[in-house]
């Protein structure tokens, strides 16, 4: 058996970008609270990953997932509860506004009439805040871009959240590259507040990251906080082998709406299986899951500042924070990498 270095009980703490924000490297994602997660449930949760070290706690207007008018809130409501029974300075909290649909769904938040205008955005952190229970959000972010509206429009609003100290710093998620440029450029030209992150999917199944993105972030000092390290589970190796959960996220998803059925596609295919039994491969040989494994290896790249995690049950969430005492060894790495090149973009 290959050895993976074992490097402590504590979770490690990085800098989001240049801000004054420092995170434990693995944070916790919080979109099923409030659907496939139970209020109680959730608490558990959260409750665990606060013992284990875990200060850096990631929700959004939208939430929960799918998207439904139905629950709509309920995942910020739930951690406002739960951020009651905490020092409010000892828990980084960051959320999101959505921006239009473009298109793809309808926002079930302001009728449908979403946009990342002043108007919406101040309706958005006005909502958010109450509903999280506190007077400032550390980390505000644009949960998508929308690329036809002007990018200073939206840092004019988002540099007044700063400056009236609702929000403490700002980042972006689900961003091009040339979206991440084209905000910072307006940002120093304007004297506006910059991102300091930016939370993108980045997982063994998809590192189109890596592709241009993860330069950017080195150049420029931006943070990754990277969100579905286990590919929306496909990496725990649950769907191999022909298995259809029942209750899994996918299986529910190839029922739901056109959106849902296109997201199940991406993520379940022949590449993507075939690649997480290689994965799985060399989980087993160094002695931990591929759901452990994945977590470890997103946050050994240098550009990822926390690594999202999320879970249904407090099980779940013991597996992936045994990453958190896990260094992979190079030979690990390397292996790693054969299988991406073997088999790149699996997710397309």
């Amino acid at each position: 058996m290959r050895h993976n270095k074992i490097i402590g009980t504590s979770l490690k703490k990085r800098r989001v970008g240049k801000s004054g924000i420092v995170v434990s490297e693995i944070g916790l994602g919080t979109m099923t609270f409030g659907s496939s997660c139970g209020e109680s449930i959730a608490f558990e949760i959260l409750n665990e990953a606060f013992n284990s070290g875990i200060d850096f706690y990631d929700a959004a207007e939208v939430y929960p997932v799918p998207p439904d008018p139905s629950y709509v809130h309920r995942t910020e409501e739930i951690l406002g509860s739960w951020l009651k029974t905490k020092t409010r300075d000892s828990v980084i909290l960051a959320s999101k506004v959505c921006g239009p649909g473009h298109g793809w769904f309808s926002p079930p938040v302001r009728s449908g009439k979403t946009a990342l205008d002043r108007h919406s955005i101040l309706k958005a952190i006005e909502g958010s805040l109450g509903r999280l229970k506190t007077d400032y959000i550390d980390l505000y972010q644009i949960h998508w871009p929308d690329p036809d509206m002007y990018y200073e429009e939206v840092l004019f609003v988002l540099s007044e959240l700063v400056q009236s100290g609702k929000v403490r710093y700002v980042g972006c998620s689900n961003e091009t590259p040339w979206g991440l440029m084209k905000s910072l450029w307006c940002a120093d030209k304007n004297r506006l507040v910059r991102y300091e992150s930016i939370q993108n999917n980045y997982s063994m199944l998809n590192r189109r990251f890596e592709d241009a993105l993860s330069e950017i972030c080195k150049r420029e000092n931006i943070s990754l906080l990277a969100y579905s390290p286990l590919a929306g589970g496909v990496l725990s190796g649950k769907y191999n082998n022909g298995n259809i959960p029942e209750n899994a996220r996918f299986t529910r998803y190839a029922k739901l709406a056109e959106r849902q059925k296109k997201q199940s596609s991406r993520y379940l295919n022949e590449n993507t299986i075939n690649a997480t039994s290689e994965y799985i491969k060399i989980a087993k040989d160094i002695g931990m899951s591929c759901s452990t494994m994945s977590i470890a290896w997103s946050k050994q790249n240098d550009f990822v500042a926390s690594t999202l995690i999320g879970a249904n049950t407090v099980e779940q969430f013991s597996e992936l924070i045994k990453a958190s005492n896990i260094n992979l060894t190079p030979d690990t790495l390397s292996r790693i990498d054969e299988v991406s090149k073997a088999i790149p973009y699996p997710m397309g």
